[in-house]
């Protein structure tokens, strides 16, 4: 890690002692700096039904499954796209992307140290494989107790379903479950499920 990335962490030991009983990481964002690598995948597939994606709009729906997130792209663009919008955004996600992914420093060293001191869950809005994909390449997935992605609950980010199912497989209370985020979907969840939260782009 580099100055910066110490300092943070030290920042983030820092908001982060007390009880709590579990940590709960987004990955997209939060441990993988992998953002614009999502951006330009979404952008390319989207390009292929005459779409210029405003790369905003990727921004405003951190956090939500992709499926979702192709419902609002062809409803901003009033364009009717495929169900396969979202396999194929993550074909090219995972062909051309996936394998360079580097990890955002002081959270993946924060998930590190806290590994086998409380539970350890990803919250994701990606699909299980990617998740699983992007954990193996940053080197982290044998330290995670619980995993949700997307699908996995009713509803998806900012609802709290994602987070309330990750402290119900860790048996911990959500008051002593503290999350860390990226985007404003993401807050909204943590908050909605009586979770602290931190945003780590603030740190």
């Amino acid at each position: 890690m580099n100055a910066i990335d110490l300092e943070k962490l030290k920042r983030l030991d820092k908001l982060t002692e007390g009880d709590y009983e579990a940590f709960l990481y987004d990955c997209d964002g939060t441990l993988a700096d992998n953002i614009m690598a999502h951006k330009l995948s979404y952008q390319e597939v989207a390009s292929n039904y005459g779409i210029d994606l405003d790369l905003n709009l990727i921004d405003e729906t951190a956090g939500w499954p992709t499926v979702v997130v192709s419902k609002e792209i062809a409803r901003r663009y009033n364009v009717a796209l495929p169900d396969s919008f979202s396999a194929e955004k993550s074909a090219v996600f995972i062909d051309k992307y996936i394998s360079g992914t580097q990890p955002i420093g002081f959270v993946c060293e924060h998930l590190k140290k806290n590994a086998g001191r409380v539970k350890i869950g990803v919250v994701s809005g990606g699909t299980r494989s990617t998740v699983l994909k992007t954990l193996s390449v940053l080197g982290i997935q044998d330290q995670i107790d619980v995993l949700v992605c997307a699908g996995e609950t009713s509803h998806g980010k900012p609802s709290p379903d994602p987070f309330l199912k990750a402290a119900r497989e860790l048996n911990v209370d959500p008051a002593k479950c503290m999350v860390f985020e990226d985007g404003s979907p993401g807050v909204q969840a943590a908050e909605s499920a009586g979770m602290k939260w931190i945003r780590i782009d603030a740190v």
